[in-house]
């Protein structure tokens, strides 16, 4: 049923336009932490790190926040290639 879930959603975003990004947990991993094997209680210690001052709610809310920040990541640096090399603009 989780799967039958993700496929509606994945649906309704692109019904809307919207680009979804997927990232490989190792890879969010080594983005946020230096390393895909780091563990939860290692993500959990770089998000106190990169993001002073915020009370997460748990393991699951510092790995949503880790995917978040990589995906900006992934965003910026998209977005930096595409004005270096022309593109788009």
């Amino acid at each position: 049923k989780l799967g039958q879930a993700r496929g509606v959603v994945l649906l309704a975003a692109a019904g809307a336009g919207l680009h979804i990004g997927e990232y490989h947990p190792s890879t969010v991993k080594k983005g946020v932490v230096g390393t895909g094997g780091a563990d939860k209680k290692q993500i959990q210690a770089m998000m106190a790190v990169l993001l002073p001052g915020a009370k997460l709610a748990g393991p699951d809310a510092a790995d949503a926040l880790a995917v978040a920040i990589t995906h900006a990541h992934h965003v910026a640096s998209a977005a930096a290639l595409a004005r270096r090399s022309g593109i788009g603009a």
